[in-house]
């Protein structure tokens, strides 16, 4: 009887420490699996998408900052933006890109503009898709007060490589 309760003991103490030595060598394989992503984005952390994430948040400051002359130094000479529908009369190219900056910007103040990058995807022609959601908020100057106005939606912005930077060749 004792030679059966040391044998058991034995083989208990044993499954016991092979199950111990499975979850964490199962949670050191699963934790290996998992992609790290660039702080407070879902974008996969790798050296091209952090230059990509860099230069899009180039264009965020430029934005809150109204920097009209950066923006345009950031978007590519053949900058076209249909408006999202098949109606050409709302279509901008690059001067038409200067002058709706210019337009929007004089109407506000105190642009906050936020970013959550949340994909960039390399396309065969040489594009890169950056997918992300935004949040805005900007002051409307107003005759007897201001009034601010809000808005979250997903956004796409398409870069080129140029050198060793991108330009925007639509998406702003």
């Amino acid at each position: 009887m004792f030679r059966s309760l040391g044998h058991a003991f034995i083989v208990s103490r044993f499954l016991r420490l092979a199950s111990i030595t499975g979850v964490v060598a199962l949670s050191a394989v699963s934790s290996g699996c998992t992609p790290a992503f660039i702080p407070n984005t879902d974008v996969e952390d790798n050296n091209e998408n952090r230059k990509v994430v860099a230069f899009c948040e180039q264009y965020r400051h430029a934005v809150e900052e109204k920097n009209i002359g950066l923006l345009m130094k950031l978007a590519h000479p053949r900058y076209h933006e249909d408006g999202g529908n098949a109606n050409g009369d709302d279509d901008l190219d690059y001067e038409g890109l200067r002058d709706y900056l210019a337009n929007t910007f004089v109407k506000t103040d105190n642009i906050r503009y936020e970013i959550r990058y949340r994909k960039v995807i390399y396309t065969e022609a040489q594009h890169i898709h950056v997918d992300y959601t935004y949040a805005a908020s900007y002051k409307i100057p107003g005759v007897t007060h201001d009034e601010w106005k809000h808005a979250v939606a997903d956004n796409r912005l398409d870069l080129v490589p140029d050198g060793e930077t991108y330009k925007i060749m639509a998406g702003m």
